[in-house]
Order: C-alpha cells, then structure tokens, then sequence
C-alpha cells in the first residue's frame, strides 16, 4: 500500500475539524473526477483537494497508509502526480503537500465535504478555472 506523512500539525488541523474518523479522498483536482472543484488542461497535477466523505467511494479504492490510521483513500489516477515520500502538513493556515521529487505539490490543499460539492454541481455550479 502506498504511504503518506502526516505531520503533526497536519494531524492536529484534522483533530480541530473532527475529522481523524471520517474517510477523506486525496485527489488532483484537474476537472476529471466527481468531486473535482477546480480544472483545465493548464492545471493538471498543480492543484490537490481532500473531500470528506460519509463511505469509501469506489472509485478511489487505494487506502493511503499513514502513522495516525486516518482514512485517506486515492486512485491510481491520482497516485501517478505523486512521487515516494508523499506528506502533508498545516502550515500558514494553509495545507501543504509535498513529495520526494517536488518541493511543493501545491502549498493551497482545498478540504471539502463531497456532499457539497455534489449539491453545488447539482445547482448548476461550474468549475473554477474550467476554461483554460
């Protein structure tokens, strides 16, 4: 299984929301999945979200392994923007993620509940940056 760092401060953000119990989903948020907030072919791999979840969704079946036991599922699709020495972390009231290769994967993690961003596509809302 793949891993993921989650830093201290990463993981006390997560205690403050109530959310070391519930299943979170790392995806880049690029316009292609279900739950994807941002998009364009200009943004492919630079912007990352984490959706908050009542169950496991199927089409991120891959549980990221971590220190604190957090649910944290992905996809294949998902892992190929990500190197070995995958890690989180909270800082300057922003989440942060990194890996071996890159210093910064992108410094702004959006965190969200998928059921509203269902709702909000429902409504007719578009995505951010869909045109470029």
């Amino acid at each position: 299984m793949p891993e993921i760092t989650l830093t201290p401060d990463f993981y006390h953000y997560l205690q403050q929301k109530h959310l070391t119990d519930h299943n979170l989903i790392l995806l880049v948020d690029d316009g292609g999945g279900k739950y994807s907030l941002q998009g364009g072919a200009c943004s492919i791999g630079t912007n990352f979200s984490i959706i908050d979840v009542d169950e496991p969704d199927a089409d991120y079946p891959i549980l990221l392994t971590n220190a604190q036991g957090v649910r944290l599922w992905t996809s294949n699709y998902d892992l190929v923007f990500c190197g070995t020495g995958l890690k989180l972390d909270y800082r300057h009231r922003s989440i942060a993620i990194t890996d071996d290769a890159h210093m910064m994967l992108d410094g702004t993690v959006q965190l969200v509940k998928g059921a509203d961003v269902l709702a909000a596509f429902q409504a007719g809302v578009k995505l951010s940056n869909g045109g470029c």
